[in-house]
C-alpha cells in the first residue's frame, strides 16, 4: 500500500502541459509555509494498493484522449526506501506505455543529499525534470516556475 495525499488528472500548474499530479503522502521536512501541510502526515491521505494505483494513472494520462505529463509531488515522494521503490514502478510501467512522456519530480531534498542506489539512479536516469531543495519561507518567489523559494532549483535531466 502506498498513501497518496492527492491526484489530480488535469494539473497546468506542476509541470509541462497538462499533467497527472501524483502528491504522495508523508514529509519530514515540514518546511514552515509549505504549501502541503496536509501531506506531512505519512498516515495520512488515502491508501491505494500500487498496481492499482498505477493503473489508474496510466489510463488518466491518455484520459478523453488528451496525452499529459506526469509529475510527482508531495509530501515528499523520495523519503522513504517504500516511496522511492514505487516511484520507480510507476516510472518503468508508464515509460513502457508512453515512451516520450515527460516526467517531473518535486523534491525537499538537494540534488547531492539524495540516496543514490540502484532505484535512484533508474529515477534520475527516466524522468526530464528534478525539481529540488526544501521550500524556505524567507526565500519565497511565486513569480518563479515551478518554485515557491528561490533557492530551489529546477534540473533538467533529459
Amino acid at each position: 500500500m502506498i498513501r497518496v495525499a492527492g491526484l489530480n488528472k488535469n494539473d497546468v500548474i506542476n509541470g509541462e502541459g497538462v499533467s497527472v499530479s501524483l502528491f504522495l503522502q508523508g514529509c519530514h521536512f515540514r518546511c514552515p509555509g509549505c504549501h502541503n501541510p496536509e501531506a506531512w502526515d505519512p498516515n495520512g491521505g488515502q491508501a491505494w494498493v500500487e498496481d492499482e494505483l498505477i493503473e489508474y494513472i496510466i489510463s488518466a494520462i491518455a484520459d478523453n484522449g488528451i496525452q499529459r505529463n506526469l509529475s510527482i509531488l508531495g509530501g515528499e515522494p523520495l523519503d522513504t526506501d517504500e516511496k522511492i521503490e514505487f516511484v520507480k514502478q510507476l516510472i518503468y510501467k508508464v515509460k513502457d506505455k508512453y515512451p516520450n512522456i515527460k516526467i517531473a519530480i518535486w523534491t525537499g531534498y538537494e540534488y547531492k543529499d539524495l540516496k543514490i542506489n540502484s532505484s535512484m539512479t533508474y529515477i534520475l536516469k527516466n524522468i526530464n525534470y528534478l525539481i529540488d531543495g526544501p521550500y524556505m519561507q524567507d526565500k519565497r518567489d511565486i513569480t518563479l516556475k515551478w518554485r515557491g523559494s528561490r533557492n530551489q532549483r529546477i534540473r533538467i535531466l533529459r
